[in-house]
């Protein structure tokens, strides 16, 4: 009986385990990554999954028409985009690059 009893709280314990060490951060990062998805407008400045920097001119429920230099357009899938990039990190890379430049 004793046992059994042991077997059984070992089997709970590492469901449990399981379920707050990978199942849920999971999900709450797939909600996270949706809500960006489909927070994504016309205008806003993207990463792809590749790592290209664009702006979106063209939006559609699957596909995203992306400015990556003046006058080139590339589309990619709406799942390839991985994050938008917020505005003082495009700032701080631009600073960055000019420091460069100048030396």
């Amino acid at each position: 009986m004793n046992s059994e009893l042991y077997t059984w709280g070992m089997l709970i314990f590492m469901g449990a385990l399981f379920y707050f060490m990978l199942y849920r951060p999971q999900k709450k990062q797939q909600k996270k990554r949706k809500e960006m998805l489909d927070s994504l407008k016309v205008g806003s400045r993207v990463m792809t999954i590749g790592g290209i920097y664009g702006t979106i001119k063209k939006l559609t429920s699957t596909v995203v028409t992306l400015e990556i230099a003046d006058h080139v357009e590339i589309q990619v899938t709406r799942s390839a985009i991985n994050a938008t990039v917020p505005e003082t990190l495009e700032k701080k890379e631009s600073e960055d690059a000019d420091e460069a430049a100048e030396d």
